[in-house]
């Protein structure tokens, strides 16, 4: 008896450390605090864009192009060493709903839409804006069967994907379709369709593989028009040809969001949802390699309908709508420095 008491505490204590131990051994969550200090800041520049939402956001060569939205507007250009706004060439039609391509010195326009709420048309050709002469080009016509607006837009080795979207306008038709474009043929590709269709999004490009995050479908039909977003996060590998859908899904669903690839994170920023009548401020980014969901700094206004993207360690956003739906439409340009994210 007088062993055995010391010896239920020995063990007792062995017990408490092996329960401790286990406890440190956690896996990482699914959604992480940011670690960065910085916030996002209101570019105050000479001169003022036109105020536009459902519309492109664009660098290229250095310069900065507000494109298209509701309405035929002509395009704004934004030079940061300058800090002054311009103005360009006026489209040739009106062109909304679309994700601008920086393309071989030349922005692109496919899978965009024309016309009004709900109906609105799917533009049947690919146009093309040239920085050097001000001027727009018809390039090629897309495929009539394969026509749609409000889709993801992407480069990757010289050829153009053209992801998802919806047929007819707010209204019905989502597809998961993806084509691949060849803009040295005029060659028109069918590749495997996505795991699900989806619209309102941004397509985004790291390495050999096409990140598809955000969106919805779309259903005036159904009196769902911003209801049903998506929070799962598709994955397509150009080296495979095959589709897979991550585990940890965005969390904050919304849709009429922009999608940036900074190093090895995809960055979902602003959006609109049925959860709220503000468009959404978050910024949430996934680490590629830990497929982690981090919060970064929210927008100082949150938009939606409109594109950002990286230039010189710096992500950018301008105009786009303040409310979900079709207004207020916004003038207004931020920036975030990503060093500290890093």
């Amino acid at each position: 008896m007088k062993t055995f008491f010391p010896l239920l505490g020995i063990l007792f204590l062995i017990n408490c450390t092996s329960v401790d131990s286990s406890q440190t051994e956690t896996e990482d969550p699914p959604v992480t605090q940011p670690v960065a200090e910085s916030e996002w800041t209101t570019i105050n520049a000479e001169g003022e864009p036109l105020a536009r939402h459902e519309n492109a956001f664009t660098e290229l060569n250095g310069k900065f192009y507000l494109i298209g939205g509701r309405k035929n507007k002509p395009i704004n250009i934004y030079d940061p060493a300058t800090n002054k706004w311009s103005e360009g060439a006026m489209p040739p039609l009106e062109m909304h709903h679309f994700q601008a391509l920086p393309f071989q010195d030349k922005i692109y326009v496919l899978g965009a839409f024309t016309g009004g709420f709900p109906h609105e048309t799917p533009i049947p050709d690919v146009y093309a804006y040239v920085p050097a002469t001000n001027q727009w080009e018809k390039v090629a016509s897309i495929p009539e069967s394969r026509r749609r607006g409000a889709a993801g837009v992407v480069a990757y080795q010289d050829k153009i994907y053209v992801l998802c979207g919806i047929q007819d306008g707010h209204y019905d038709g989502h597809v998961a379709w993806l084509d691949e474009y060849n803009p040295a043929t005029g060659e028109w590709i069918e590749l495997p369709d996505a795991p699900r269709p989806r619209d309102h999004f941004q397509g985004a490009v790291k390495g050999t593989k096409l990140y598809a995050a955000g969106g919805r479908n779309t259903s005036a039909k159904t009196k769902q028009t911003m209801e049903l977003t998506i929070d799962e996060v598709d994955v397509y590998d150009f080296s495979t040809g095959e589709w897979m859908t991550l585990e940890n899904q965005l969390p904050t669903e919304r849709a009429g969001a922009t999608s940036i690839v900074v190093d090895d994170q995809l960055i979902v920023i602003g959006g609109e949802s049925g959860s709220q009548v503000p468009a959404h401020s978050e910024v949430e980014a996934l680490d590629l390699k830990k497929l982690v969901w981090r919060v970064w700094p929210s927008l100082k206004q949150g938009r939606h309908g409109t594109q950002g993207f990286l230039h010189k360690e710096s992500l950018y956003i301008a105009a786009g709508s303040g409310d979900r739906g079709g207004g207020p439409e916004l003038t207004s340009l931020e920036k975030y420095t990503v060093a500290e994210n890093k």
